[in-house]
């Protein structure tokens, strides 16, 4: 595909998604300005307190250099148990981030004001509180603004992060591009945030301007009138721009009152089958009740939904019963369906008050893939097969399976084996990084819409290592007692679900680009449930 057909294809993405594509942008937006604002609120007190009580100076900026140190989503799993999910812990995080070029910039503007001022302002008998509000801080206002810029900035980029936990934004995109291989997805929320960047940029840079006092400006010799034009251009742009933002959060504010007496929240993970059945789960309830459904997507692992189920601030989401009883309860894994489902039943219900509802007809369970290159190079149809081979090959699987029991070390212990290499890659990467020949193995889901899109070899599991891995929905106590109208229907859908659906459906979003809700909505027509 040359340069002209992809341009072309990208516009079409973008014509046909632009009211997506503009929603997410007004949720950055928004997310972005209240995380800045928080920050001057609380950095700006921050910087002139350690200016002036000199023994809280290295206690403060050093905290503010190892909070920046932290990356961010190691930041985020700490602030989530705390404060769960949504706009919480996301403009948290940012805010946190964003403090020492303010702190810091504060700071040294008002330290490296000429002593010689200030002794002039106390020669006159102003107070401290005066020397500080008319001196001190109209003198630092260039150096204080420039530290609120580069906050500015940087927080328009980290604010994608808000994605990964369903606080919205255009980090949606991102992420939601990278795990299906859509460039044109990945670019539809990319390019917007660059460009809300060099915005809020310029915006800032006006507002530094305007009130940073014209004797301290670099005015160029400019005359008289050409500065008062100058003037009255960065309040109209700064004036445009504060409107434009006070909308925006009123219509926000009015929007989030209007909540229905009957609703719940449904989570997902952060892949496409995960999107694909719980968007079918809210269509139904939706459809066949009156209970309206908040729909939180695309949130992350298994720790960041269940922590969010456990703490209330969702009510609903798909598990795997694999996963639940050896990544949440750390049983170690045993391949008796039965078994494992009961005993999550009984656990979950005695230690979270959380009930399993009937086990859904798929089981998309691990398994190891190769391209058909690899397996014909090496004569590979099961895991035995490569376990002969593993030492010459590199693997490049996700960091949770990785690090899991039922995953590479149980894999590697109960076929005598280990790879030359294993590399952590999340998401669909470990695909093109298996195409482009980087990596030789990966591991996949059974039902992966991308082991079709891709035609790779599944090497069977002929040692039955791999414990049932069927999708089971699971919701709060509480949630169920008070809408008991949702089993039946849950229950129902899971009879339609077989693995051969699924990678269907799954390849239809991952390889044809359709929506994942869509693609939900169109099966559930096709099988009468609405």
């Amino acid at each position: 595909m040359n340069f002209i057909e992809s341009l072309m294809k990208f516009a079409e993405y973008i014509m046909t998604n632009w009211n997506q594509i503009l929603t997410l942008l007004l949720e950055h937006l928004q997310l972005t300005f209240l995380s800045v604002g928080c920050a001057i609120l609380i950095g700006v007190p921050l910087g002139i307190l350690v200016c002036y009580v000199k023994k809280l100076h290295k206690p403060i900026l050093n905290t503010a250099n190892v909070i920046q140190a932290i990356p961010s989503m190691a930041l985020l799993g700490f602030a989530i148990p705390l404060l769960g999910i949504g706009t919480v812990p996301a403009v948290a995080a940012v805010i946190l981030y964003s403090l020492l070029p303010i702190i810091k910039n504060t700071y040294t503007g008002i330290s490296n004001i000429n002593p010689q001022t200030i002794e002039a302002a106390k020669g006159i008998g102003l107070t401290k509180f005066q020397i500080l509000t008319k001196v001190q801080i109209p003198l630092a206002l260039p150096v204080i603004m420039a530290g609120v810029r580069i906050s500015s900035v940087t927080a328009v980029g980290l604010m994608t992060i808000a994605a990964f936990i369903g606080a919205g934004g255009l980090g949606f995109l991102v992420f939601s591009g990278i795990r299906t291989m859509n460039p044109y997805q990945i670019l539809a929320g990319a390019i917007p945030a660059c460009l809300l960047a060099l915005t809020v940029d310029y915006v800032v840079a006006n507002i530094e301007k305007l009130v940073t006092p014209i004797s301290l400006q670099k005015v160029n010799n400019l005359s008289k009138e050409s500065l008062l034009k100058s003037r009255k251009r960065q309040k109209l742009v700064v004036g445009a721009s504060t409107l434009a933002v006070v909308c925006l959060m009123t219509t926000t504010a009015f929007g989030n009152m209007k909540t229905a007496d009957k609703s719940i929240s449904i989570g997902s993970k952060d892949y496409t089958e995960q999107s694909i059945v719980a968007s079918m789960v809210a269509e139904l309830i939706e459809a066949k009740t009156d209970i309206e459904v908040k729909r939180n997507l695309d949130l992350g692992g298994t720790q960041i939904c269940f922590t969010a189920l456990n703490s209330g601030d969702i009510d609903m989401y798909i598990e795997y019963s694999g996963t639940a009883y050896g990544d949440t309860l750390k049983y170690p894994p045993i391949s008796d369906m039965n078994q494992v489902y009961e005993t999550v039943k009984k656990d979950f219900k005695d230690q979270f008050d959380i009930e399993v509802l009937n086990q859904m007809g798929f089981n998309n369970t691990y398994a190891l893939a190769v391209t058909q290159e690899t397996a014909e190079k090496y004569n590979l149809k099961t895991i035995s097969d490569l376990a002969k081979v593993g030492s010459q090959l590199t693997a490049g699987t996700s960091l949770e399976f990785l690090n899991r029991g039922d995953g590479l070390p149980g894999i590697e212990k109960i076929y005598g084996f280990k790879f030359k290499k294993s590399i952590g890659i999340d998401g669909s990467p470990k695909y093109t990084a298996l195409v482009n020949k980087e990596t030789e193995v990966t591991d996949a889901f059974s039902t992966d819409g991308l082991l079709k899109k891709l035609n790779l070899v599944v090497l069977e599991d002929d040692k039955n290592f791999f414990p049932p891995y069927y999708a089971i929905p699971i919701i709060r106590s509480e949630t169920l007692k008070k809408y008991p109208e949702i089993k039946p229907l849950v229950e129902d859908l899971g009879t339609h679900l077989t693995n051969e659906i699924m990678m269907e459906l799954n390849y239809r979003v991952d390889e044809l680009q359709e929506k994942p809700e869509d693609v939900a909505k169109d099966f559930l027509m096709s099988i009468g449930l609405i």
